[in-house]
């Protein structure tokens, strides 16, 4: 009876040992680059509802009077947004070119942008530009930085509307 406990801390022992082994061989397997040498990453993301499509239109009495009592608001705005077009340049060169159409049943939510992009490393002009807002020819919003980018650096691009536009970080 004494030989069993012993037996079995062995083969305890043997079973720890195998799985310790598997463990230090798969720790110090084989490396993943994520990034290639040579490569940082830009990256855009912002959420932003575009500007209604058309400006609000002021009820006449007329039309008033023909709508229910419970509607008769006199100003008639659209929920519908304005498609968010994205570009984003690099040494004067596109990079990324994006058209979003705002979601929901009405066209009235929110558009949510996350892009990833990788550049050579160095140093390099970036402009990012926007329109959101249908009634405007061009861009709404527009922001250059100049970028010296180190090997798996990230760009981090951002939009706020209170701020004026895009940051750079």
């Amino acid at each position: 009876m004494t030989s069993r406990p012993a037996v079995r801390y062995l083969l305890q022992a043997f079973n720890l040992t195998i799985f310790m082994a598997l463990i230090a061989a798969f720790s110090a397997g084989p490396t993943v680059k994520q990034l290639e040498d040579g490569l940082a990453v830009v990256t855009l993301a912002f959420g932003h509802a575009g500007e209604p499509v058309r400006a609000c239109h002021v009820r006449t009495a007329e039309e008033l009077a023909a709508l229910a009592p419970n509607m008769r608001a006199p100003l008639d705005c659209p929920r519908e947004r304005s498609v968010i077009k994205v570009e984003l340049l690099m040494d004067g060169k596109t990079i990324l070119d994006l058209t979003i159409p705002p979601p929901g049943t009405f066209k009235d939510q929110g558009v949510d942008v996350y892009q990833n992009v990788e550049v050579p490393v160095g140093r390099h002009e970036f402009t990012v530009r926007m329109n959101d807002n249908a009634l405007v020819d061009g861009y709404t919003y527009t922001n250059s930085y100049t970028a010296d980018l180190a090997p798996a650096q990230l760009l981090f691009i951002d939009f706020n509307q209170r701020i004026g536009g895009f940051t750079f970080n």
